[in-house]
């Protein structure tokens, strides 16, 4: 039993609030050089990369599907797509900054970052529906 849970629960909140804070200085930096629409683009992305961890912290085990099977090469399966979604949503917001930071066209980023967030709230909103 954990005795001390306020410790716990900062740790927690580490990650998404770095990602946060890096996003008020990305926004920072662009707003100085006068890029304030990508600097608020930019912000936008990394506080919704941030709202996306902070949720999958109080996540809990997602259920095993049919359509992954089951057992053992369900649980991989589910990591493997899992895993697969966290590494291209860094690759797509890392992208993002430093074509804003570099000061080149972000609108190819922003459409993916987009769909990537559109389709992680549909498919969570819809997950926790029972049919």
């Amino acid at each position: 039993m954990w005795i001390a849970p306020e410790r716990r629960s900062l740790s927690r909140w580490a990650v998404p609030g770095l990602v946060l804070a890096a996003g008020v200085v990305v926004g920072a930096v662009l707003a100085a050089e006068g890029r304030s629409g990508t600097a608020l683009i930019a912000l936008a992305a990394l506080a919704g990369y941030a709202c996306y961890l902070g949720y999958r912290r109080n996540e809990p085990a997602l259920p095993i599907s049919d359509g992954f099977g089951s057992g053992t090469r369900a649980r991989a399966h589910l990591r493997a797509a899992a895993t697969t979604g966290d590494v291209l949503t860094v690759a797509v917001i890392g992208a993002l900054v430093v074509q804003a930071l570099r000061g080149s066209d972000i609108t190819a980023y922003v459409w993916l970052a987009a769909l990537g967030g559109a389709t992680y709230l549909v498919a969570a909103l819809a997950g926790t529906r029972s049919l």
